[in-house]
């Protein structure tokens, strides 16, 4: 499927490993323009090489960290910079969050920033472009809503999907659309150092449908298509990619 991303730009967040930096691998395959962010350069500079080696799309690489002071405001002036506009967005720069009932409000406070705020405020800084050329595509990574123990990060990620819908029936008349997509087990560096390969292959067997763990790509391909005019009557959803995991009804 042409998906009609050649002439389209993005700035994807988290986008040295993982998630991030498979969906930026994703758009640019599509021809996209891309501002990969992340705060270890030496890796972007590894997916420049690697997205270089597809033959297809452009990514630029940008280190910020996104828990600095107007990290919103610095990033989205330097990708404007780079790329004239922006047309697509990915959120996906955060991480978990696991808080004692005793914590303070200064850790809660950090995992709201980079989880929600962080979030809001690049979003909003990018919309006014994006109505003045009446097209643009919000994507938020995020994360279950079936949390095990008190984790910040899921408060903070259930925060997004309540103001992603909210804005995407602000927006949806100027051509743009939000969408949010929660990863189930997906596979990582993280996941590979904190999980044997042997209670993997385990908990795939037990609790995931099809199973097997997901990998970057299984993700990113759903990103990728959301962030194209193809699917420009998709907006407001909260789309999980996590081969079945969730037991919930939506």
């Amino acid at each position: 499927m042409d998906l009609d991303l050649q002439s389209r730009t993005a700035v994807v967040t988290g986008a040295s490993i993982g998630i991030g930096r498979a969906i930026a691998k994703g758009l640019a395959r599509e021809g996209a323009r891309v501002v990969a962010v992340a705060r270890r350069k030496d890796l972007l500079e590894t997916l420049v090489q690697e997205v270089k080696a597809q033959g297809n799309g452009s990514v630029i690489p940008l280190t910020q960290d996104m828990m600095e002071n107007d990290a919103a405001a610095k990033l989205t002036a330097r990708a404007m910079s780079e790329l004239g506009r922006v047309d697509i967005l990915v959120n996906n720069a955060g991480g978990s969050r696991p808080l004692p009932v005793d914590a303070p409000d200064s850790a809660w406070d950090e995992a709201i920033a980079l989880n929600f705020t962080s979030y809001r405020k690049l979003a909003h800084a990018l919309l006014p472009q994006m109505v003045e050329h009446r097209w643009g595509r919000i994507i938020n990574v995020t994360g279950k809503s079936e949390p095990e123990g008190l984790n910040a990060a899921f408060a903070a990620k259930a925060a997004v999907h309540a103001w992603a819908k909210g804005l995407s029936r602000e927006i949806g008349k100027h051509g743009i659309t939000v969408n949010c997509i929660p990863p189930g087990r997906i596979m990582s560096e993280q996941i590979r150092r904190n999980y044997p390969e042997e209670y993997r292959e385990r908990f795939a067997e037990e609790e995931i449908p099809v199973g097997f763990w997901g990998e970057p790509e299984d993700l990113a391909a759903l990103a990728v298509f959301l962030a194209s005019p193809v699917a420009r009557y998709i907006t407001g959803a909260v789309i999980p990619v996590d081969g079945g995991l969730r037991r919930y009804q939506f």
